[in-house]
């Protein structure tokens, strides 16, 4: 890992505020396994050699919307809100997805189901090794986009959350 890098991840950190820490895994022969992001207030899971950038995390009150273009004594204007915005929770390597953990079991998750950071979501078996896929964010599934025993590539969107609900 090269400070320039290090660099760019702290500047990252510095210009999104809803960011709590940057984690970046090494695997085999010193190369980058794997990029997680969590949000402020999110534990990120500490395990294997790894560098992790953290922030302050900002005030709530910080995040809220504000109407723009406002002048004192203009009245106060709307701002609708957003519509809410899903995280993914992706694939971290290349293998064959599995929803449950036999065959004929109820699936770990489906739309609709509740999550919590570190809960086992999915399997990927990789080189005949069953890897269980834990969330990184706690909400809501909205979508599941992978159909059991399908192959998977690395970075690709296994489901969607609404950490909103």
């Amino acid at each position: 890992m090269n400070l320039d890098i290090i660099a760019q991840l702290v500047q990252i950190l510095k210009e999104a505020p809803e960011l709590g820490a940057i984690e970046v895994r090494r695997g085999l022969f010193g190369f980058w396994s794997s990029v997680r992001v969590s949000k402020a207030g999110h534990a990120a899971n500490t395990g294997g050699p790894h560098l992790v950038v953290t922030a302050s995390a900002p005030s709530p009150a910080s995040l809220l919307p504000t109407a723009a273009g406002t002048e004192a004594g203009a009245g106060k204007r709307e701002v609708a809100p957003a519509a809410p915005q899903l995280l993914e929770i992706k694939s971290p390597m290349v293998g064959t997805f599995y929803k449950s953990p036999e065959p004929g079991a109820e699936p770990y998750v489906k739309v609709g189901s509740r999550v919590a950071v570190g809960q086992v979501v999915c399997i990927i078996e990789a080189m005949k090794i069953m890897n269980e896929i834990e969330s990184e964010v706690q909400g809501v599934i909205r979508e599941v986009l992978v159909e059991n025993a399908q192959p998977v590539e690395f970075g690709q969107v296994l489901c969607r959350v609404d950490p909103y609900a």
